[in-house]
């Protein structure tokens, strides 16, 4: 049998195959961040379309770092019901549904800001969006902290399967984890265990929101692709210190937003420029003992098998493709070889389009 529809199971948590949706912004959600039908026909169709785990788009756990314009909420009681309906509609269809958490850090678009500037460990000026982030005093860093907590409370009561932490791609937590953007030299910054405490925190007060059992998992920068950024070894080291800590999976991509999409290439034409994180992920592998998920530029299944085969990563995370074909993994079990997505990024201009869709469906690509 195919490696890749094999079940798999961590945390208590089953899954049908190996294949993984990667959190993808979805811009469905309403201008107030509330789930909309049209949030839930798209995971209804994505857990019919066979991915054994579905991770949600950005939940914005705290109103200050709202990075994109209609991401879900979770940040408020009120939101849990319409997320119930969301979790009920995957369940339906036999899916699997964890939601990831985030705060958008130095990397908010000032326009979801009104009159406030980004919050961030260190005012260290974001080229990318022209601004430079205000750094957080002692009392906002807990509340933050905090926060992370309650939205966990709030995905267990809306019958999430599981948590990712947002850790990588240049926001909050990874903003903590770098020494690029962390130029603190209190009890949040200074050194590696220093730059650690914030992602330390924000662990414990979701577990204990959560429970002892609860399937929690991160996704994290192999390397940030900066200058004074993180570096795989450090990442690694941080990677352990999660799993020491009761950590249930780590999925790796990697870059932030000035690394200019490091984490989402373009002109992935051949099997060599896919699964970038590749190497990464097999540096990784070698010193955890749980699980590992890959995401980045794979298109291929014949690579996928290969890439769990190896024993590089235990599940395949993909994001880019299951927006232009939501029932891609069912594709591949059918005998699909390659994804039709051809990595142009259309979708990513998300302030430019309604939602975020394939734009090369709408020329009449096949």
């Amino acid at each position: 049998m195919s490696m890749l529809f094999e079940p798999f199971t961590f945390a208590g948590m089953e899954l049908r195959n190996r294949i993984v949706r990667s959190a993808t912004y979805e811009k469905r959600a309403d201008v107030d961040g509330f789930v909309t039908e049209e949030l839930i026909t798209l995971y209804r169709n994505l857990a019919k379309g066979g991915a054994g785990l579905i991770i949600t788009g950005n939940a914005l756990v705290h109103v200050s770092g709202r990075s994109v314009p209609q991401a879900i909420c979770i940040h408020n009681d009120f939101y849990i019901d319409k997320l119930k309906k969301l979790t009920e509609a995957v369940h339906k269809k036999s899916g699997r549904v964890a939601i990831q958490l985030v705060h958008g850090g130095r990397q908010c678009f000032p326009s979801m800001l009104g009159t406030e500037r980004p919050l961030a460990p260190s005012e260290v000026y974001e080229p990318t969006l022209k601004t430079t982030p205000r750094a957080m005093i002692d009392e906002e860093i807990w509340q933050i902290i905090e926060s992370f907590g309650d939205a966990a409370r709030r995905a267990v009561y809306a019958g999430f399967d599981g948590i990712q932490v947002h850790g990588a791609h240049g926001y909050l937590v990874n903003n903590f984890l770098s020494p690029y953007t962390n130029k603190r030299t209190d009890y949040w910054g200074g050194d590696e265990e220093r730059r650690f405490h914030f992602l330390e925190e924000v662990f414990k007060s979701i577990r204990k929101e959560a429970g002892d059992h609860y399937p929690i998992m991160i996704k994290l920068n192999s390397a940030d692709f900066v200058e004074g950024g993180l570096t795989v070894q450090e990442s690694l080291k941080i990677a352990k210190r999660l799993e020491d800590m009761g950590l249930d999976a780590v999925e790796v991509s990697g870059g932030i937003y000035e690394s200019q999409l490091k984490a989402a290439r373009t002109g992935i034409k051949t099997v060599e420029q896919e699964a970038y994180f590749r190497e990464a992920a097999r540096t990784f592998k070698k010193e955890l003992n749980i699980p590992l998920m890959l995401v980045g530029g794979i298109r291929s299944k014949t690579l996928a098998e290969d890439i769990l085969r190896e024993g590089d990563a235990d599940l395949i995370s993909l994001s880019r493709p299951l927006i232009r074909e939501p029932d891609l993994p069912n594709k591949f079990k059918e005998g699909k070889e390659k994804a039709d997505c051809i990595s142009c990024n259309g979708c990513m201009r998300f302030m430019k389009l309604d939602m975020v869709r394939c734009t090369q469906l709408e020329k009449g690509a096949d």
